[in-house]
């Protein structure tokens, strides 16, 4: 190359005058040199005069500060975070290519532009105001957060530091190194609501085992309450104000008794009589009621799915949760408005389940009944499900009605989700597990018609530890002509039998006692008896049943409080199995 810039320059041709060029020296060593080239004429012919500089330094930090620079843009440009620098009125000067992962702009498209103008409104005043007072202080850096519009239209969350480099003359602006937080504000967010629903159904699970607790203690009392006010009624034979007395009695009783039933409803300690359904036809039955029971003010809307899939559950408590849902949803529109109740077969994912903390994923029937109505307040929504919680005038509710809805639909293996904002009405959500068994076939109810109380002569055993339920149960037996034998626990049970001579053809016994539970003591004392009979009674027997409310094979089973009629009938039932 010299030689030929050497030659070319003698022919006068046109060339730099200045270039640089490799030497080697005295050692091996590889030097720059600078040449500046002048064409002479030399005692009468062509020459050059050369005049040469040793660049070397200067070439290796020209090399060092260019290998410096391709370092750093690489480091930029392959970041996954966004650096961009503004000028003093926070117009862009420079973006990292990152940007258009960030906001779905090149860096080209960005370049002069207004950075304000992409900041999402709800933030651009407080961004304004960190802006303005860090240009005014040369040097700081600020932290904060805001979002931006990216160009589909969707709003990122950004966590940005910003730093006034203004007064440094190779910089002149605000440098920003920017991050794209959408995901993981998404991921707290969703925490947040996850967290927020455990603690809910915490709540939910140690009320209703309060309540259950609750209904198996008033239970007991009403046992004794109802017992001996029909005894009474049925010695007292003629009219007087004593008799009119004890059917308030009796009256007062029934009305606590259906609030206990449905606080054992809520703690989903209830016992269901499970069938597989079909919601639809359950649906085109209560349609001509529901009618009735929401005024004519009020439309009434049914979108009922044609390929809907059956669910298995207690027709009489799903029947409650449509009647209880319609009856809200007209509370919540005093001026008229819609009632909308709809039905559609779903599959819920992973996905949805993640963010719905007591949810299986699977297959469901979807019940879904909206109302175009006044709507909830988050303090109200979040306390919906709780027992004698109620909005309205305490002589119009009870508080009980969603919370029965609640622990039906959690009995059944569903679960029930609520949607509501004040002014926008309100959506129930209602997702029960789809079966593909056939639909059990209808069962014709035959009414009884009046007539005696059934009566025998058998030895039966009253296990009872509540002393005056004990009492009130062995005296209507007695009055029915059987023989009784009473025990208040366990051992007392096993005593009693082993001094009675002959049979013992039925024990009743409580679920839940301290020393010995139920099944455990009929367990044990049908080794003796092996032809005894057993029916159990309770007005709490969480511990006994299925996720679905229903008792193990071949329990006989009687519902705290019981009436005259239900126990004699019961019992005379289960002896003639």
């Amino acid at each position: 190359m010299v030689i030929e810039n050497n030659l070319k320059r003698l022919q006068s041709k046109d060339l730099p005058h200045i270039y640089a060029f490799r030497i080697l020296d005295k050692e091996g060593n590889i030097k720059w040199l600078e040449i500046n080239a002048a064409l002479i004429n030399w005692e009468g012919k062509p020459a050059t005069l050369n005049f040469l500089n040793d660049i070397t330094e200067r070439v290796r930090m020209e090399e060092a500060l260019r290998s410096s620079e391709e370092y750093f843009r690489s480091v930029i440009e392959n970041a996954l975070d966004v650096i961009f620098i503004l000028d003093a009125n926070g117009t862009f000067r420079y973006t990292s290519p990152s940007i258009k992962e960030v906001m779905g702009y090149s860096p080209e498209e960005l370049i002069g532009k207004d950075s304000f103008r992409y900041i999402d409104p709800q933030d651009l005043a407080k961004v304004l105001v960190v802006f303005e007072e860090g240009v005014q202080k040369p040097g700081t850096a600020t932290k904060l957060e805001f979002r931006i519009r990216h160009r589909d239209g969707s709003l990122r969350n950004i966590e940005a530091i910003a730093r006034n480099l203004l007064h440094v003359p190779s910089v002149k602006g605000i440098v920003v190194n920017a991050r794209d937080i959408t995901k993981r504000k998404r991921a707290e967010e969703e925490m947040i609501v996850l967290q927020e629903q455990f603690r809910q159904s915490q709540k939910m699970e140690a009320i209703g085992r309060l309540a259950g607790g609750i209904a198996h203690d008033f239970n007991n009392l009403l046992t004794v309450i109802k017992g001996y006010s029909q005894l009474s009624l049925l010695e007292l034979k003629e009219e007087g104000p004593l008799k009119g007395n004890i059917e308030e009695i009796k009256k007062a009783s029934e009305k606590v008794g259906d609030l206990t039933r449905q606080l054992l409803t809520f703690s989903r300690s209830q016992v269901l009589e499970v069938k597989v359904l079909d919601l639809n036809a359950i649906l085109r039955n209560l349609e001509k009621m529901l009618r009735r029971v929401i005024g004519e003010d009020i439309e009434l809307v049914i979108f009922l799915a044609d390929d809907l899939r059956r669910i298995k559950t207690d027709p009489g408590q799903i029947e409650q949760v449509i009647m209880n849902l319609a009856v809200n949803a007209r509370d919540a529109m005093p001026s008229g408005g819609k009632l909308i109740i709809e039905t559609t077969n779903v599959e819920l994912d992973e996905l949805y389940a993640h963010t719905h903390i007591e949810l299986i994923p699977g297959r469901y029937v979807m019940l879904s009944v909206s109302d175009t109505g006044v709507g909830m307040t988050p303090e109200v929504k979040e306390r919906v499900f709780e027992p004698f919680f109620t909005t309205k005038e305490k002589e119009k509710g009870t508080g009980l009605g969603l919370s029965t809805v609640y622990g039906i639909v959690k009995q059944s293996g569903g679960d029930i989700w609520v949607y509501s904002e004040p002014g926008y009405g309100t959506t129930f959500k209602i997702y029960l597990p789809r079966v593909d068994e056939p639909q059990n076939e209808e069962e014709i109810m035959e009414e009884r018609l009046e007539e005696a109380l059934p009566r025998g002569n058998e030895t039966i055993l009253v296990v009872e530890d509540n002393e005056e339920v004990r009492k009130v149960t062995g005296r209507i037996l007695r009055m029915q002509g059987y023989r009784v034998l009473e025990a208040s626990d366990g051992s007392d049970s096993f005593s009693i039998s082993k001094q009675h001579d002959g049979p013992i053809h039925l024990m009743i016994t409580d679920m839940v006692m301290s020393e010995m539970n139920g099944p455990e003591l009929a367990k044990r004392l049908t080794s003796f008896y092996p032809e005894m009979k057993v029916l159990y009674m309770s007005g709490y027997v969480k511990n006994f049943i299925s996720h679905q409310g229903i008792l193990e094979k071949g329990m006989n089973y009687i519902q705290k409080p019981f009436t005259v009629d239900k126990l004699t009938r019961k019992v005379r039932e289960v002896l003639d199995k």
